[in-house]
């Protein structure tokens, strides 16, 4: 379940990086808009396990829909918004 394309939780991270300075404090290593958010920022918001957001951020980057920067020993998620509206038109027409 998953490893489904789909789910609420995966739908809220997405929303919630649309904005990433206005849900997630800035981090002692780079930037929340520039540079994104570590699983350990996600996990804090949504008040899951760490594991669980690292396993979300993971598919969405999988698919294309995060970009991934490692700022030392962390990962940083952002949205990739050219990847994510090619999706979506492709829904548009019916994929």
């Amino acid at each position: 379940m998953l490893r489904t394309p789909t789910s609420e939780l995966r739908l809220e991270i997405l929303e919630l990086l649309k904005n990433p300075v206005a849900h997630f404090p800035p981090g002692p290593h780079g930037d929340p808009l520039t540079d994104g958010v570590t699983s350990d920022a996600v996990a804090d918001r949504l008040g899951v396990r760490r594991e669980l957001a690292a396993t979300h951020l993971g598919l969405l980057a999988d698919l294309g829909l995060l970009r991934v920067c490692r700022i030392r020993r962390s990962i940083h998620y952002r949205r990739d918004e050219v990847r994510i509206a090619e999706v979506a038109r492709m829904f548009e027409k019916g994929w």
